[in-house]
């Protein structure tokens, strides 16, 4: 690699100095390009840090019950509110005085229920009117008793009974309606529990928001001190107990502020803040047709705007366009000045409460107007000249004006240009830069635009533009309620937004992966596999596609089964060869996640020879790509369930084609080779084991010969303070009395002195002299044994634990280790008992490769391979730790044989005088 580096350099050097020759200066050698500068390169390779879903709602609440309790009087006034003649009468568009006071009540709260059932048709709906105490009450706990857990809705119309009091009190009747009735807030609370929202349309409203609040700061109060007294809280601990039951979650809304009255005005209703709430549209449509002129807009007036065509759900229409328009304007408005947190809880959490919400903003501008300031809890910052409203007054005048001739069927209709002209501001804003800039303000536009067919490839690939901003950028989208939308554009069949949608959905599993039970879920997962399959899709949409089902794969198990149903291994492996090294490695990758663990993909790749194709990838020219394959075949090895030859062959195969790549270039490559290769070793754990063992006695050998012949002297003991100490082999035709006294706790010698049978050399013609007439032993692989003695007077040095031992004359090839009649038992016979490794065999090699690892100049790689030899030389050096024996006078104990043994402690075998001399055995574990 260096040469090829080297000759390429030149060659460009080379055509360098020809350019400046010829004159041509486009080659010159400092235009030329520079290695090493891509982004791998400049940046540390860390795993993406997942964001809080602070987007994703924990729980998601419904409002199912509605109590609608109306205290109108028809007829009567309240005693401590002056009114006017005329003032406002009209109640849900409906005029009171019209009708009998009976039927024009029954009407008023019929027409409430119609305009709340167009924000929430499937709540139940209960209607109190005129009630009494006991009405209230049992209304409210028959309705939280059905509603569980669910939120429950309390609109109050107070326009027939005196104004709240400031001891927490709202007005009821008596039964012959005779008097008025107070109703403590305090027993409401009890009454409707929570969650709730209540709904205060009455004159100064605001206070009892300040009566509910303080009864619920009482409630909490003396809710922790029940639990202090309990003992179950303590002061200034954390974390604080959850509210009480009665105050946990509630909302509120109120029509004023604490000393103001409803407006009065005779052209107006005299339930405003319901007409804003309930009916938006219709409301903000006549009070704009009242504040301008028929100079301005001749021909428009409130009975032109009352015949509207269209419907609230049709976009087509005029009136449902309003209403988009609208959604999108309250929308952006409340996203751009409430917290993050408080738009997901108003906005988000509940459809009935959001578009309450969005309303509430269009009462705040509207009732300001008339010196009323609406309030709420949780409390909203002002909004009511936020400049988006400029933009909803600029679209009823493009609007309006075309009533007339709708009406009349002379003109068709006119689109608004306000989406189209909030997609130019947004793409502005990409333009001209996004660096240390707020969000766009035009995001929930965009969600909108979304919703309509003409505008949206357009704002599909604004949204794309921006989430290729970074993981803020998608964090931003997901807050803003983006997830749903471009969910269920996946059931579009477009192929002009595949490639769109396949690029976002890219995006936003890159930030956050929980999304792939989503797409599991609805089954939308099989859009990828149509883009991924499409020969006429781009390379980079299919590159797209690719990653996004390597990330439905990704450590779910669910993900697997239905991608494995849809056939992505075999779609995977006829494109593994495409020129494009993006896809070939997101290809890989995919394949390495989708087996991952999972037994029965891996059988697929097995009979579709998955691993014999991506040996290709291999000697890839893309280090990425070469990365990816080593991971994937890492993935491929071990399958947790029955292991047979055919198993054991498939893994033994791919793990030889592995160690190829351990000479490769690239860190990355090397560092997912050690990865790979644990895998491997952990399958194999056992015969690694043994591995480790021979290759330690080995080196202690090669160690041991050459103190031996330099009479050097070590304390060092390869299993702790007991060594083996065998008897002189001229005894061994003495009497044994005690077996146990060839185990000794002895220290080493500290001097050649000490040791009369090691012979010595002090130059390399006396080291060469004992070579020729010694027979030291050269291990040639992990299972070489000593050689026999040739006289009495050689010192054997491969087998025995302590060097000062010395050994009878033993036999070459090794005898079973449990038999009476075999030789002094040593490290080495536990070694001979290990199965024979051939000197390339597999796991050989990989023990050496691991060992290469371990040397790499890269930390990344060498580390994880230290980790690995450590663990496994560890395991090795404790299975074959020597055990403390007792005396015994009966020959040999062991322990009960055991099908699910691993371990078998095998104890000292007391040899006949007629045969060799004591030994000590050690405890060993065979390999699997």
């Amino acid at each position: 690699m260096a040469t090829f580096r080297t000759v390429g350099k030149f060659q460009l050097f080379q055509q360098g100095m020809r350019c400046e020759e010829d004159g041509d200066d486009r080659l010159a050698d400092w235009q030329l390009p520079l290695c090493f500068t891509e982004r791998r390169h400049l940046e540390k390779i860390t795993a993406p840090q997942d964001l809080a879903q602070g987007w994703r709602m924990k729980e998601r609440m419904k409002t199912v019950s509605v109590a609608l309790v109306l205290c109108l009087n028809v007829g009567v006034d309240p005693p401590d509110v002056v009114k006017p003649s005329p003032c406002a009468r009209t109640e849900t568009w409906i005029d009171p005085l019209s009708m009998s006071p009976q039927k024009a009540l029954e009407a008023v709260g019929n027409n409430l229920q119609k305009q709340y059932e167009r924000w929430q048709p499937k709540a139940r709906y209960k209607l109190s009117l005129d009630p009494t105490t006991d009405d209230v009450k049992k209304l409210c706990t028959s309705l939280r008793r059905n509603a569980k857990e669910e939120r429950v809705l309390f609109h109050y119309n107070g326009h027939a009974v005196p104004k709240p009091t400031t001891n927490g009190e709202i007005w009821v009747f008596n039964k012959s309606y005779t008097q008025y009735i107070p109703l403590s807030l305090y027993d409401l609370q009890t009454w409707m529990g929570s969650p709730s929202i209540y709904v205060w349309d009455c004159n100064t409203a605001g206070v009892i928001l300040d009566s509910f609040d303080q009864f619920a700061r009482q409630r909490r109060d003396d809710h922790l001190s029940r639990l202090q007294m309990q003992g179950a809280y303590i002061p200034g601990s954390s974390p604080t107990p959850p509210d009480p039951p009665a105050v946990k979650n509630y909302i509120q809304l109120s029509a004023c502020g604490p000393q103001e009255l409803l407006p009065m005005n005779c052209d107006l209703p005299a339930d405003l803040f319901t007409s804003c709430l309930t009916t938006p549209i219709k409301t903000a449509l006549r009070l704009y047709v009242m504040q301008k002129t028929n100079r301005l807009r001749p021909g428009v007036t409130v009975d032109v705007v009352d015949k509207i065509p269209g419907r609230l759900n049709d976009r087509r229409t005029p009136l449902g366009e309003l209403n988009w328009i609208f959604t999108a304007i309250t929308d952006t408005i409340a996203w751009n000045t409430l917290p993050r947190d408080v738009f997901q809880q108003l906005f988000r959490q509940d459809l009935l409460v959001a578009s309450l919400f969005r309303n509430f903003l269009l009462a705040d501008r509207i009732m300001r107007t008339y010196n009323c300031t609406p309030m709420s809890t949780p409390s909203l910052p002002n909004t009511h000249q936020h400049p988006l409203w400029q933009a909803w007054d600029l679209s009823l005048d493009l609007c309006l004006p075309q009533i007339p001739s709708l009406l009349e069927g002379k003109t068709p209709y006119q689109s608004s240009p306000f989406f189209s002209e909030q997609l130019t501001a947004f793409q502005v804003w990409l333009a001209l830069g996004c660096d240390g800039r707020q969000p766009p303000e035009q995001l929930p536009v965009v969600l909108q635009v979304l919703l309509s067919q003409v505008h949206r490839v357009r704002a599909l690939e604004l949204l794309g533009r921006f989430l290729d901003l970074g993981p803020w950028a998608v964090n931003e989208a997901l807050s803003v309620g983006i997830f749903p939308y471009v969910l269920k554009l996946l059931q579009s069949t477009a192929r002009e937004l595949r490639h769109l949608l396949v690029f976002i959905w890219a995006k936003i599993l890159a930030v956050d992966s929980s999304c792939q039970s989503d797409l599991v879920k609805d089954g939308t997962h099989r859009y990828f596999l149509t883009v991924l399959c499409d020969p006429y899709m781009l390379v980079e949409h299919r590159t797209n596609a690719a990653f996004v089902l390597s990330q439905i794969v990704c450590s779910f198990s669910q993900g697997q089964e239905v991608c494995l149903q849809g056939h992505l291994i075999a779609t995977c492996l006829e494109q593994l060869l495409e020129p494009h090294p993006l896809l070939r490695r997101w290809l890989a990758i995919c394949l390495g996640q989708i087996w991952r663990n999972f037994e029965d993909a891996k059988w697929v790749g097995v009979r579709d020879s998955a691993h014999e194709k991506l040996f290709y990838l291999l000697t890839d020219s893309s280090p990425e790509v070469r990365t990816a394959a080593v991971f994937a075949l890492g993935t491929f090895i071990g399958v947790s369930g029955e292991r047979n030859d055919h198993v054991n062959n498939i893994d033994n195969t791919v793990a030889s084609r592995l160690l190829n790549t351990v000479s490769d270039g690239s860190p990355l490559v090397r560092e997912e080779l050690a990865v790979a290769l644990h895998g491997f070793v952990t399958q194999f754990e056992m015969t690694f084991m043994s591995v480790a063992a021979h290759m330690q006695e080995d080196e202690r050998q090669k160690d041991e010969n050459v103190r031996n012949l330099h009479g050097i002297s070590t304390s060092f003991n390869p299993v702790g303070d007991w060594v083996m100490v065998h008897t002189d082999y001229t005894a061994s035709n003495t009497s044994h009395s005690d077996p146990t006294s060839a185990i000794q706790p002895t220290e080493l010698a500290s001097s050649p002195s000490q040791k009369p049978n090691v012979v010595r050399a002090t130059s390399a013609g006396e080291l060469q002299a004992v070579n020729e007439t010694r027979p030291v032993m050269h291990s040639s692989s992990a299972t070489s044994v000593p050689t026999k003695n040739k006289t009495s007077n050689s010192v054997s040095v491969g087998d025995g634990f302590s060097p000062v031992a010395t050994s009878p004359p033993m036999q070459a090839s090794g005898s079973s280790l449990g038999s009476s009649n075999s030789s002094p038992t040593t490290y080495g016979d536990f070694l001979r008992r290990s199965p024979n490794f051939g000197f390339n065999s597999v796991y050989i090699s990989t023990w050496k490769t691991l060992s290469v690892l371990c040397l790499d100049p890269c930390p990344s790689v060498s580390v994880p391979a230290r980790s690995i030899v450590s663990h496994i030389s560890s395991r090795a050096l404790n299975v074959a730790q020597p055990r403390r024996c007792r005396s015994s006078t009966t020959g040999s104990h062991s322990a009960p044989s055991s099908p699910t043994m691993q371990r078998r402690v095998v104890t000292e075998s007391v040899a006949e005088s007629s045969v060799a001399p004591d030994s000590v055995q050690v405890a060993a574990s065979e390999p699997m």
